[in-house]
């Protein structure tokens, strides 16, 4: 009874594509924020009504879900083909191991409650 948490954080313009990629997949639940964030690029430079500033904090999706173990590889792949336009800020993907999950509403555990 494996699990694996998988968060990726991505462009929002690729947001609708992954999700639809995933669901392809069979993956139906996960959980959704829009953040902001930066990394390596540490933002850009604007000019608004002719002054230059900062914009260091970028708007980012960042999705979250809990897999069975065999389902990771697979959902990796599918986030990295829908969410990848090869530019810098393109994001990242993390995965960490899952011990339990437990449904509330019947108390289910392991798998069955994802």
């Amino acid at each position: 009874m494996a699990m694996t948490k998988l968060e990726a954080i991505f462009q929002p313009s690729r947001f609708d594509a992954v999700k639809e990629a995933l669901r392809e997949i069979g993956v139906d639940g996960m959980t959704v924020s829009e953040v902001r964030g930066h990394g390596r690029q540490k933002g850009h430079t604007e000019v608004y009504r002719g002054r230059e500033y900062s914009v260091d904090l970028l708007p980012k999706i960042k999705i979250e879900m809990v897999l069975p173990d065999k389902l990771v590889d697979s959902a990796v792949r599918t986030v990295l083909k829908a969410a990848k336009t090869g530019k810098i800020g393109d994001g990242k993907i993390f995965l960490t191991k899952v011990d339990e999950a437990i449904r509330i509403r019947n108390e289910e555990r392991g798998e069955a409650a994802l």
